[in-house]
């Protein structure tokens, strides 16, 4: 992507014709991801099983509300003991798809580890706008807390990397003694700059503005004191996902925050999030290790 821009760049100086990108298969995942019906599949024979094992064992706290709608509720995980802290993992899908059932496994990781797991769903675009979504999780959060002491460490994957990286901005006011809590955020394949959606055709369901784009763009708003961010990617992810984390990571270290670029090798969109699901996986290490 890098090399794409400069190249274009130097020929608009020449007077050339500058070709425009594609911003539309710029996030396109499936079709660049020869494996990827079998890594969906694998999630609808992971998830339930887990959740199903979880139930048995009288671990599994199903479909707890933190607001009226159908889908404000989550998923809470518990371990054989006392937990270390909380783990929340936001789920991605472009703010429009999926639920928390879709991936009950990637809890397992953090379970094995002593750490309980919340899972949220969330109403979905057109129903809902991103800043209404960015709402919900933190009022999930701040239930999902109440639940479970100690430190708390945040992952997202693509919209979900998104979201977990709003509640460490500025203008999300959760109350203090909650935000203290975060020790740790892990946005996977984040989307950080919402600005490019607006030149997707997606934005027909997610109906974004110049100025709500702006206003939900992590990569726009500051950091609060003491964030902290690692910003994992994969290796083999769209170009576009690769240049987001490495934007945000950038972006926020010159305000203030601390924070990692990761890209993990051989990874795509779609199995980047595999590592939640093991306990010493580099990625459970990077988003609980020494907390």
């Amino acid at each position: 992507m890098t090399l794409r821009l400069a190249h274009r760049t130097a020929a608009a100086r020449k007077g050339a014709a500058v070709p425009v990108l594609d911003w539309d298969d710029a996030y396109a995942n499936r079709a660049h991801i020869p494996d990827a019906g079998a890594v969906i599949a694998g999630w609808d024979r992971d998830a339930p099983a887990f959740r199903a094992a979880m139930s048995a064992a009288g671990r599994a706290h199903l479909d707890q509300p933190y607001g009226p709608g159908l889908r404000e509720a989550f998923d809470l995980f518990l371990p054989d003991s006392a937990p270390r802290g909380l783990m929340v993992f936001v789920h991605g899908g472009y703010w429009m798809a999926f639920d928390k059932s879709n991936w009950s496994h990637l809890a397992a990781g953090a379970v094995a580890r002593g750490w309980a797991v919340a899972m949220p769903s969330y109403r979905l675009a057109p129903d809902a706008s991103i800043a209404e979504i960015t709402d919900a999780i933190a009022r999930f959060l701040a239930i999902a807390a109440d639940a479970v002491p100690g430190p708390i460490a945040l992952s997202g994957h693509s919209a979900g990397g998104h979201l977990v990286c709003r509640m460490l901005c500025e203008d999300v006011a959760l109350p203090p003694p909650l935000r203290a809590r975060i020790a740790r955020t892990v946005s996977i394949s984040g989307v950080h700059d919402l600005r490019p959606l607006l030149r997707t055709a997606m934005n027909q369901t997610l109906r974004l503005t110049d100025a709500s784009a702006h206003a939900e763009s992590p990569t726009q708003l500051r950091p609060v004191p003491g964030a902290r961010l690692i910003a994992w990617v994969g290796g083999d992810e769209r170009p576009e996902f690769i240049r987001q984390s490495a934007l945000i990571a950038n972006v926020w270290t010159g305000l203030g925050a601390v924070t990692t670029s990761a890209v993990a090798p051989g990874r795509h969109h779609f199995d980047v999030i595999e590592g939640l699901s093991r306990p010493e996986s580099a990625l459970i290490e990077a988003l609980l290790g020494g907390l």
